[in-house]
């Protein structure tokens, strides 16, 4: 997957469990693809049990393709910090390890300086009322999860994990962001 073509970009990121950014993201107007898998760590091609198991450095990520004409990356990191609680590190609610991280794998000089900026203005704005412990770091390689991964929670949305973590914050996100999703999802 490249970085940009002429209408979309990449965009790396990691908060939490992926099934609930993956959840909310790939309903976003600009938003043209989303896919759940792992990045940051140190061994090839991991799979889930591996990255769960603490040992291979891989956060869950999502890798959002989007057309940045229509949804800009600043944007985008806008509403990737209102998916999780950027402030405690490896650690998303009752999801513990470093798998859970908050990070942003920046693709571009461009991205890197964005990133810094938008984290600045959150920082600023003193939504979180503790200091951001998310990591911004270049793209390196990345891993495409399994596939009973992918669209995890609408495949799944009747499991316990889903109904109890996943859907309250995708319905958070769909009524703070009403305007900005796909018609479809709406």
């Amino acid at each position: 997957m490249t970085t940009e073509t002429a209408t979309r970009e990449t965009a790396t990121l990691g908060g939490g469990c992926f099934w609930c950014i993956d959840g909310a993201l790939r309903h976003v107007n600009g938003v043209t693809r989303v896919e759940s898998g792992y990045a940051g760590g140190h061994v090839p091609n991991p799979t889930y049990e591996q990255v769960c198991g603490k040992q291979t450095g891989h956060a869950e990520v999502v890798r959002v393709e989007f057309d940045p004409a229509v949804l800009s990356y600043a944007d985008l990191l806008r509403m990737f910090f209102t998916l999780h609680d950027p402030t405690t590190k490896d650690r998303q609610g009752n999801d513990v390890g470093p798998q859970y991280r908050s990070i942003i794998l920046h693709h571009s000089p461009e991205q890197e300086q964005t990133a810094k900026a938008v984290m600045a203005e959150i920082e600023a704005a003193g939504i979180w009322g503790a200091p951001l412990v998310t990591e911004l770091e270049p793209a390196a390689d990345y891993w495409p999860g399994e596939a009973e991964h992918q669209d995890y929670f609408a495949r799944n949305p009747w499991s316990g994990y889903c109904r109890v973590v996943v859907a309250p914050k995708v319905a958070k996100f769909r009524k703070s962001f009403a305007d900005r999703l796909k018609s479809a999802a709406a």
